[in-house]
């Protein structure tokens, strides 16, 4: 069974999206942990664009802009790498629930509040080529939510589909270039 699965066996809304790399699976797990939305100056503009309304009310530290950091490490295995947050995501703050642990990610479930897995899958596509797959899903724990989060995803759907695929291109890049090294 896949991470995203095991943590989040049930979902409402999804999005994936691969890219084919020559690299080891380690290596390439490794250039998911280290990126960072400024890598991407395309990215890094989308999410301030995002954070503006908070920003605007006060709600969010300028110097700390969202990024992997605010999710929880769940899970990595020799192919799989998982993140989970918890949140209000449709609100300016994004209404982020802290949990410290995948186990207390597994066990969190309140009315009200969403909770997505964002998780990167390293299969093998070709002699010495890797498929990368990141899978987003989200998962409401009922109704109120799910009407509450669907126009949000609906908004963000694209431009989150397109901080995805650059995400994959950056990887892909640097596990190569480490590769290479």
């Amino acid at each position: 069974m896949s991470l995203s699965l095991h943590y989040l066996p049930d979902a409402q809304f999804t999005e994936t999206h691969s890219i084919a790399i020559q690299a080891e699976p380690s290596g390439i797990l490794d250039a998911v942990e280290r990126l960072a939305p400024s890598d991407d100056p395309l990215v890094a503009r989308l999410m301030g664009l995002r954070e503006v309304p908070a920003r605007l009310l006060g709600l969010l530290d300028p110097s700390d802009p969202f990024g992997l950091h605010n999710f929880v490490r769940l899970e990595r295995t020799i192919s799989e790498l998982a993140f989970g947050l918890a949140g209000r995501f449709w609100r300016p703050d994004f209404g982020l629930v802290r949990l410290d642990s995948a186990e207390a990610f597994r066990a969190f479930a309140e009315p009200g509040v969403a909770k997505l897995v964002l998780s990167y899958t390293v299969e093998p596509a070709l002699p010495q080529i890797m498929q990368l797959t990141t899978r987003t899903r989200v998962f409401c724990p009922d109704l109120a939510t799910r009407l509450k989060m669907m126009p949000y995803w609906l908004a963000i759907r694209p431009v989150s589909g397109l901080i995805r695929k650059r995400t994959l291109r950056l990887v892909k890049a640097k596990a190569e270039r480490l590769r290479q090294a």
